[in-house]
Formats: structure tokens, sequence, C-alpha cells
């Protein structure tokens, strides 16, 4: 249980799902987390999770697709840590399926700001006091929708692709710093996301269906996710960088096909 004593990460999109479920982990594994959503709403809930597993968490309001949030952000890391060893650039939205030829510049330019702009900030501020220390990890949230089609929408599906570019890019930038750069590739995980998904099937009562195109037939839960993010937060994966690594019931292993009878 002392996987990340005595360090201090950030976590964006920390309100609900995937980023609460990491600011628990991180939390419980000993790390001092800054917990970070553009809304208020949620975060005190999960600073509170954290706190009853007997962890360390500050609530923090900033928009992670703004530079000078993002540099505010750093900033209160180090004034209320004195460093930051970890990074989890999660925050991201999806964007809706609204049909390809609908879709506007606006629209793409807004979940590109969020979900790709966003990473690239947390590793531009957030790298220089991880080199200035010589060790340091960053985690991006991509997604299988980053490597193959029909995951989500186009602009959703572009951004997260990019993300996966750029944790290679920035693993190679950051070359002999000590600082790692590594991206996950959640498949169907329950969140305030993808809520609207599972709420739907559940009233159509064929909530049993979800997760059915994977070997592993269920969809995931964030808790899942936030496991593979304290690994490579860790120094448990201290010879991993510039990876992409899907978690998703093993979605990607495949290409569509006819279940066979067993």
């Amino acid at each position: 249980m002392d996987r990340m004593r005595g360090r201090a990460a950030i976590v964006t999109g920390a309100a609900s799902g995937i980023g609460r479920a990491s600011v628990v982990a991180f939390a419980r594994e000993g790390a001092h987390v800054l917990a970070v959503d553009r809304e208020r709403e949620g975060l005190d809930e999960t600073v509170a999770q954290a706190k009853r597993e007997g962890g360390t968490a500050l609530a923090h309001v900033a928009d992670a697709g703004d530079e000078e949030a993002v540099k505010a952000t750093v900033a209160r890391a180090l004034e209320a840590f004195g460093a930051i060893d970890a990074i989890y650039a999660n925050a991201g939205i999806s964007g809706g399926l609204t049909p390809l030829f609908e879709q506007t510049v606006e629209h793409w330019m807004e979940i590109l700001r969020v979900n790709l702009i966003g990473p690239f900030l947390a590793i531009k501020h957030g790298a220089p006091p991880m080199i200035a220390k010589g060790h340091g990890s960053i985690v991006l949230t991509a997604s299988v929708a980053a490597l193959r089609a029909n995951a989500g929408g186009a602009p959703y599906g572009a951004s997260k692709a990019g993300v996966v570019s750029l944790a290679q890019s920035a693993a190679n930038s950051l070359a002999g710093t000590g600082v790692r750069v590594n991206a996950i590739c959640p498949g169907l995980i329950e969140t305030g996301m993808t809520r609207p998904i599972f709420d739907r099937a559940r009233e159509r009562g064929t909530d049993h269906k979800i997760g059915q195109l994977n070997p592993l037939r269920r969809a995931g839960r964030p808790e899942e996710i936030a496991a593979m993010a304290l690994f490579l937060a860790s120094d448990e994966s201290s010879y991993v960088t510039g990876q992409a690594f899907p978690v998703d019931g093993g979605l990607s292993s495949s290409h569509p096909f006819a279940s066979p009878r067993l």
C-alpha cells in the first residue's frame, strides 16, 4: 500500500469516473493528490473519498485545456506539496455522435482543445519540475477510439489518436530526463461521460448485452483504469515509456466477428 508514498500527483477530470477512482487509488497508495476538474460539483466528494481511504487530497477547480489554468494548477501543486512526481492528464469530453457532415469547426476545436491540447499543456508545464528532479511520470487518457473507428465520433477518435501520438513524441522529446510519458486506451467504462449509454440499455432491458463484443463480455469499471494509471505513475513501470495500453476487455484484440457458440 505504499507504491506512491511521499509522492505528489495531479489528476485531472477528477470529479467523477476514472479521475475520481484514480485520485482515490493514488491517495490510498500514499500520494498527496491535487484533484482537478473544471466543475466544483463532485470534487469535494472525490477528496472526501480519498481521505476516507487514509490519503491526502486537495480540490482545485481549473480547465485542463486552458494554458493559464494549467500553469496555475502546477503552481498550486508545487505550493501545496513542494514537488510534482506524477500527472494523470485524464480530463476529456466525448463530443457526442453528431453526423460527420453536421459537425462544425467549432465543435472540433473544443474537443481538440480539451482532449489533446489539455494533455500537451500538462506535459509542457508539468514536466519541467520533474526534469529538475530527474524523475517523473506523466500518464494520458487516450481511448480505444484512437485505435479503430466506431468507438466514438470522428473528432473524439481523432483527438484520442493524437493523444497516443503525443505520448510517443513526448517520451522521445524527454529522453534522458528521467521523465516518462505513457497513455491508457480505455474501452467501454461506465463514467459520467458514458452513463447515457448504460442508462438507455437499462431502460430497454438490454444491459446484459453491454460489452458483449469484447472477450470478457462486460463493461469495465473506473477502478480498473485507475489501476493501470497507478502502475504507470509508480516506479513499478520504471522501464516503460512512449506506450499506449488498451484496457478494454480485449475489444481491440480483434476485428469484428460473429461469436462462435460454445
